[in-house]
């Protein structure tokens, strides 16, 4: 197979000269984001679904071996977690409290945004109308002008005094801006807002610490005020149905982290799967993925949307793989389990629940003296695929054995309250039937760690990048690699592709740099010649 010769020391620097960007900002209609063109990656998924799949095939398993380096741009960040927009031949790239707008054929930087120092962690941006929207290091929201870069409002989400930060991707849903909010050390609670796109007006807000009117209430002690403090971050991006016009988004585990006696009972609606009315921020459903987690084994990780037939009949489904080593398939019309399955080795629950939901085991418990546990870190919020032509859900895992101890016992434990330490890990790419939550392949990463996102797409393959600083791309039936190539840095985020001119483009965001790879130009077919369901072109070699 052929290997893109990349030197990134030099490559910094590259930026080829091709056609000028679109005039044309921003989304005419945000319908957009629930079917978007090929020459489009409009949210942070790519689409409502979240199953960052592509329908293009232009770049396929028979002609990826030529794929070559089209052109790279250097944001100079630290290091970048950004998923990039693109719009009208325009893309958005962030990095900490940063934005920059870049032509999508040739890498030339086209206006930059910074809002105070720059640092900290971000994961994307969003799009209403022309306008841009995206969360800081200092747990606020901006909206900033997409033909400009200019700054038209902003609002504090919440107290970075109190350690809590942004960095979430918004998600537009009709005329919401949805935020959720971070914040890993201090005993803080989760929630998420809808905000008004013009104004910053706060629409609704939905905690995910329950109310004293919610049967919740009761899954909480209230001798103590750790459900006013306890946990459940929203800092991963949801996805949306239009049809149901159902909100769904993942939160994070409970605090104090590693002490279950200082909040006794399932401690809903933490590592959760929510459904909620995205007009009124009422709650429809909920599944618990890790019910009284003392792991930190939040279920904050992309719930992916699909329909499918299971066991004979249609279903809206969603699946959702989480850091406690489970995977689920629910019916997302009322959050039934049609699925629970592990897809790495776990010991630290008995069974499930007539709802699907795992039953934890008190003795894996974090203990004074050291607790063995299988099953942390499954994986972890970089994103997984769905490839709807393979039935197949792809996810990057790690399967673990630790030793988690209780280092803060009590009823007023606060903040981590333990620590555990790390004895073994395996790093692997898994395929997982959803009609079976069996595993049909496995791509081991030689027992490396590392987690990084995932893209499967219509030409038969599967991009993401290895724990070598490797990218890579396997075939989506068997796992087999099929191209690879060295750029000396880790990629935290994952790929994303999109069509300009009739050329497919795929980019990394790898480090402080974006690499966007191509076909050459005289083996390229032409977008027409090119559709989902074809058989993929033949290489010319």
């Amino acid at each position: 197979m052929k290997r893109p010769i990349v030197i990134p020391a030099i490559l910094f620097a590259l930026v080829l000269v091709s056609a000028p960007a679109s005039r044309s900002q921003g989304l005419e209609n945000v319908s957009i984001l629930q079917n978007p063109p090929t020459s489009m990656w409009p949210t942070f998924n790519g689409d409502y679904s979240g199953r960052r799949y592509s329908s293009i095939s232009q770049i396929n398993e028979h002609n990826v071996d030529s794929l070559g380096l089209a052109w790279v741009f250097q944001t100079g960040a630290r290091s970048l977690e950004t998923m990039p927009l693109v719009v009208h031949g325009i893309m958005y790239i962030t990095a900490g409290n940063e934005l920059w707008a870049v032509d999508a054929r040739t890498g030339r930087q086209i206006w930059r945004f910074q809002e105070g120092r720059p640092g900290g962690s971000n994961k994307g941006a969003a799009m209403y109308k022309d306008k841009l929207y995206m969360t800081t290091p200092d747990d606020k929201l901006l909206c900033i002008d997409a033909k400009d870069g200019k700054l038209v409002w902003q609002i504090q989400i919440d107290d970075p005094a109190l350690k809590a930060f942004g960095g979430v991707a918004p998600l537009v849903v009709k005329d919401h801006i949805i935020v959720g909010t971070s914040g890993d050390t201090a005993d803080l609670p989760g929630f998420l807002l809808a905000v008004d796109p013009d104004t910053g007006k706060i629409q609704w807000r939905w905690d995910v610490m329950p109310h004293p009117d919610d049967p919740a209430w009761s899954t909480w002690p209230h001798d103590t005020d750790v459900i006013k403090r306890g946990g459940g971050m929203t800092w991963i991006t949801g996805t949306y149905d239009p049809e149901l016009n159902l909100l769904y988004w993942g939160t994070g585990n409970p605090h104090p982290v590693e002490n279950g006696a200082a909040r006794v009972g399932a401690n809903l609606y933490t590592c959760s799967i929510v459904a909620l009315n995205p007009d009124t921020g009422k709650l429809v459903w909920y599944f618990q993925g890790s019910p009284h987690d003392t792991h930190d084994w939040d279920m904050s990780m992309t719930p992916v949307l699909f329909d499918g037939t299971f066991k004979g009949k249609p279903r809206k489904m969603l699946a959702q793989a989480g850091k406690n080593g489970l995977f689920f398939v629910l019916d997302r019309t009322n959050g039934q389990a049609l699925i629970s399955e592990p897809f790495v080795k776990s010991n630290w629950y008995s069974g499930f629940n007539k709802r699907g939901e795992p039953i934890p085991d008190p003795v894996r418990e974090p203990q004074p003296d050291g607790t063995l546990v299988w099953g942390g870190a499954g994986t972890l919020w970089q994103a997984p695929s769905f490839n709807p032509q393979t039935g197949l859900f792809y996810l990057n895992a790690q399967e673990t054995l630790g030793v988690f101890y209780l280092t803060m016992p009590g009823i007023h434990a606060e903040g981590w309250a333990g620590r555990d330490f790390f004895l073994y890990s395996k790093s692997m790419m898994k395929a997982i039937d959803y009609k079976t939550g069996k595993i049909r392949w496995e791509h081991d990463y030689a027992g490396r760690e590392g987690i990084t996102g995932i893209l499967s797409t219509a030409g038969h393959l599967v991009f993401t990048a290895d724990s070598y600083n490797d990218l890579i791309a396997l075939d989506a039936s068997t796992g087999k690699t099929v191209w690879h190539t060295f750029v000396g840095g880790s990629m935290s985020s994952a790929p994303m592709t999109y069509e300009l001119d009739g050329r497919q483009y795929v980019v990394f965001p790898v480090d402080s740099v974006v690499y966007a790879f191509a076909l050459p130009s005289t083996s390229a077919p032409s977008a027409s010649s090119t559709h989902e369901g074809d058989p993929p072109a033949k290489s010319k070699k």
